[in-house]
């Protein structure tokens, strides 16, 4: 690895657009609409503006897990946020999230439309909402809860940290690499652990902690993240993660709920507008049998 320059930290941080690597254009250090643009309202009360990244996948498998269930109330129209494209920043997505990041839901059957946000927040809001798959037991639902947050506190070492020096950034910085190669090395190990006496994360049932957590790590496990990073983590070692992993992703509301938002990968694995029960189901066999019309 050649040698970096030395850098010594101004007195005062100034921005200079352009820096930051494959994601320099969608980043800056302030927040707020950039353009006009009206988001799109379907039919149904679920309104969700999103992109099948990890964070993404969470609700619509959330989503998709509670129609499994019988709960006609969890239909919803989903609507494509190309952040590559800068549509994070436009004044309605700002609207519902200040932030500016995906996922984001609103819930017109409530008197006033409610506004979600956080990843964390709209599984949490869903399974009260629906009252499902999240554990009703005290004991059960702490740990449904402690195991959620922690996915929350913890995918940006995955995500931001390692993700981007392995995968993104402009230049390969060992330390970089490193640090955040241990803090995820560490996390996994986490997880199988925990694994090995638990069939989910929160015990015996399947919970919205499982769904926050295996688009992020789960994928991860598979290998499917990050180039070839399941390879350079060595996530085969994690055995009992790898059995939850495969578990997970064999659940057919996660294979459809992994489709939704998604404009890449095989055309058969692509659902721009997700928008009822039947017409995803038809509309995948269209693009699995195209002379089954």
């Amino acid at each position: 690895m050649s040698e970096l320059p030395d850098y010594t930290p101004p007195k005062i941080w100034k921005w200079e657009p352009g820096n930051g690597g494959k994601f320099a254009n969608i980043n800056r250090p302030v927040s707020g609409s950039t353009h006009e643009k009206e988001l799109p309202i379907g039919k149904h009360p679920l309104q969700l503006y999103s992109l099948a990244t990890p964070n993404g996948v969470k609700v619509t498998v959330m989503l998709e897990e509670l129609l499994a269930l019988g709960h006609k109330g969890a239909e919803y129209d989903a609507y494509l946020i190309n952040i590559g494209e800068g549509d994070q920043f436009g004044s309605d997505f700002v609207d519902i999230n200040p932030n500016s990041k995906i996922p984001a839901l609103m819930d017109h059957s409530t008197e006033s439309p409610t506004r979600v946000f956080e990843s964390g927040s709209i599984l949490l809001y869903l399974a009260e909402k629906f009252g499902a798959l999240l554990p009703t037991d005290p004991a059960a639902r702490v740990q449904c809860m402690n195991w959620l947050f922690w996915q929350m506190g913890s995918a940006p070492y995955l995500g931001g940290g390692f993700g981007h020096f392995y995968a993104y950034a402009p230049v390969k910085i060992q330390y970089c690499i490193d640090r955040f190669a241990m803090e995820v090395k560490r996390q996994l190990d986490v997880l199988d652990k925990h694994l090995a006496d638990n069939k989910y994360m929160a015990g015996d049932e399947y919970s919205i902690a499982d769904i926050a957590i295996w688009p992020w790590y789960g994928i991860l496990a598979q290998g499917n993240i990050y180039d070839d990073a399941g390879n350079f983590l060595q996530v085969q070692d994690y055995q009992h993660l790898q059995r939850w992993t495969n578990e997970i992703a064999a659940r057919p509301a996660v294979i459809r709920g992994r489709k939704v938002n998604r404009p890449f990968g095989p055309p058969e694995d692509q659902l721009h507008e997700r928008h009822d029960a039947s017409d995803f189901e038809n509309r995948t066999q269209d693009k699995l049998n195209p002379e089954a019309k």
